[in-house]
């Protein structure tokens, strides 16, 4: 868990770094960054999304994944949970989205799944470390321009990302080299959405697409039998 522990310091920090910040930034900076965070965002997204070796399997994923994801509204219970946390410690508006962006943010894609992975069943954190600077940087940019629901998305990234890390050991002996890439492309496809998220392109239900992460793994483990 230290590398779960390690990320969750650095976007604390960052966002803290964030918020002083923030008043020193005019509408107009905050709008440049936040296109410049979007770009990158896609160009992170399209990085892992291109190493699938089965669009059909990928289309697949997020199709079927969608559907149980709206059927479950997560979407919508993330936001309210945002909003309830707003209550309790913000009276900043804003605050449920940047707590939402910022999770889906540091909780999905390739880095989180792969070195989550590689923590729970090595014990190597390099990736989660590697990971932990991206998310601090990226936490003072959020942070300066969405509000300190960033910071609050450190939770997140311990349910989450800790979890994986706790289960991976159960995991481990189902999954194989082809998995992981699916679940690193499906991880993509879902960074690229909060991309055009961030640019205010169109509105994507990112969170309700969180289960297609796990469709290749039932997929490939039914395949595997028949």
């Amino acid at each position: 868990m230290l590398g779960v522990f390690v990320n969750i310091t650095t976007v604390v920090i960052g966002g803290v770094i964030g918020l002083f910040l923030k008043q020193g930034l005019n509408e107009k900076v905050k709008k440049v960054v936040m296109q410049a965070i979007g770009l990158s965002t896609i160009i992170i997204g399209i990085s892992s999304a291109i190493l699938t070796e089965s669009i059909l399997l990928l289309i697949i994923s997020l199709v079927i994944g969608g559907v149980i994801g709206a059927l479950l509204k997560i979407e919508d219970n993330l936001d309210k949970l945002g909003m309830k946390i707003e209550e309790k410690f913000s009276s900043e508006g804003g605050f449920a989205k940047g707590f939402v962006f910022a999770t889906l943010l540091y909780c999905v894609g390739a880095m989180t799944i792969v070195g989550s992975l590689e923590a729970g069943i090595t014990g190597d954190n390099t990736t989660l470390f590697i990971k932990s600077v991206l998310d601090g940087t990226t936490a003072i940019i959020l942070t300066a321009t969405l509000g300190y629901g960033v910071i609050f998305s450190s939770f997140s990234i311990l349910i989450i990302q800790g979890g994986l890390v706790l289960f991976s050991g159960l995991i481990e002996p189902y999954l194989t080299d082809a998995m992981i890439t699916e679940l690193s492309a499906v991880g993509g496809v879902l960074i690229l959405g909060i991309g055009f998220n961030l640019l205010e392109i169109k509105k994507i239900y990112v969170g309700d697409m969180l289960p297609a992460i796990a469709v290749p793994i039932v997929w490939l483990l039914i395949q595997g039998i028949f």
